[in-house]
């Protein structure tokens, strides 16, 4: 065991990294000044999830040399991970036109699926189907929707660090309780890659994510929850269930926008988490909440899935429905009031 290392030593690289990083953009002066559209007041240095990227990448290597996890899942999610993080990189410092970055999502998108051999079959209520070549199509919209959903949702303080690191811990336990340990190497190694930026960014934050790193979460998250389909339907679900805060809110948004005839690739403040944090005047009990929901409510559910016997889809129903009411509660896709102002 004594690659055990590996752990503390990748949360400790991510947390120098981005002390390094807001060093750095504090120096050359890349900061997200507040405008109509923030969420935040105070003009706050950004790019600090690529520390997430180099430390997870980082990792890779040495998990397939020790033969930890196989290299075909770490050449799928590794590769896709870079290609994500250097176009939000790109994206960053200038700007990329929407359909080269949406070219460049799915082609991301396409090189894991072919790594990992697309979708495989599906339990639908006990029945199982392989939809073939459909299958794959819809796994590579899930996976640029997630990518996508992912940089949506990274609007205040500590939300989108504390989403993953609840997501790949709740799945490392899953995967132990399920007796499937090869799988729990990427969540953990992900979580701790947050962790050490969460120091940072946690609420009040003192750096920002950046698109490098909410596009690189959203898209390993992703391929790491087509991963585990492999080994079982039921973890799948458990996935989409560990990840319904944020696949609620921002489908249930851009539903509404859309509906609506808003121009969906504008910066717009109307997800649930962000009138939430107006309403409460700041961002810290928001981002709590989402960590107690995903502990208290999402976990047990996806644990009933994987460990119990209950229905995936069922599972995901009884999962979704609070939280599609707490997304109509918060106006989510509801047009801004011009009163409100930002929250610190």
């Amino acid at each position: 065991m004594i690659y055990l290392w590996l752990i503390p030593a990748i949360a400790v690289l991510s947390l120098v990294l981005t002390a390094a990083l807001r060093r750095y953009a504090l120096s050359r002066s890349i900061i997200d000044i507040p405008n109509a559209r923030s969420s935040h007041s105070i003009p706050t240095p950004r790019g600090g999830g690529v520390a997430i990227v180099v430390a997870f990448l980082a990792a890779l290597p040495i998990l397939g040399a020790i033969g930890l996890v196989p290299w075909t899942q770490l050449i799928a999610v590794g590769g896709a991970g870079a290609l994500v993080a250097v176009i939000g990189f790109m994206d960053d410092h200038g700007h990329i036109a929407a359909r080269w970055r949406l070219l460049g999502h799915f082609s991301a998108a396409i090189w894991a699926l072919a790594w990992l051999g697309g979708l495989p079959p599906i339990v639908f209520f006990g029945l199982s189907l392989d939809l073939h070549w459909f299958g794959h199509v819809l796994a590579a919209i899930y996976l640029v929707w997630v990518l996508n959903l992912y940089n949506f949702m990274d609007g205040i303080d500590g939300i989108a660090s504390v989403e993953a690191l609840c997501v790949c811990l709740g799945a490392c336990l899953l995967y132990w309780l399920n007796g499937t340990p090869t799988l729990i190497w990427g969540p953990l190694i992900l979580a701790m890659a947050v962790l050490g930026f969460l120091y940072w960014n946690f609420p009040p934050a003192r750096i920002f994510m950046g698109d490098a790193g909410s596009g690189f979460l959203g898209i390993a998250l992703g391929v790491l929850s087509l991963q585990a389909a492999w080994e079982s339907s039921a973890l799948l679900w458990a996935w989409l269930i560990l990840l319904g805060v944020f696949i609620v809110d921002a489908t249930f948004t851009l539903m509404r926008r859309l509906i609506r005839g808003d121009k969906v690739y504008e910066a717009h403040r109307s997800h649930a988490y962000q009138f939430a944090s107006r309403r409460f005047g700041k961002h810290l009990p928001v981002t709590l909440a989402v960590g107690a929901i995903n502990l208290l409510w999402l976990l047990p559910i996806a644990l009933c899935v994987t460990f119990w016997g209950l229905d995936g889809v069922v599972g995901l129903v009884i999962a979704y429905i609070p939280l599609v009411i707490l997304a109509v509660k918060f106006h989510a896709g509801q047009l801004e009031r011009p009163a409100c102002g930002s929250s610190s």
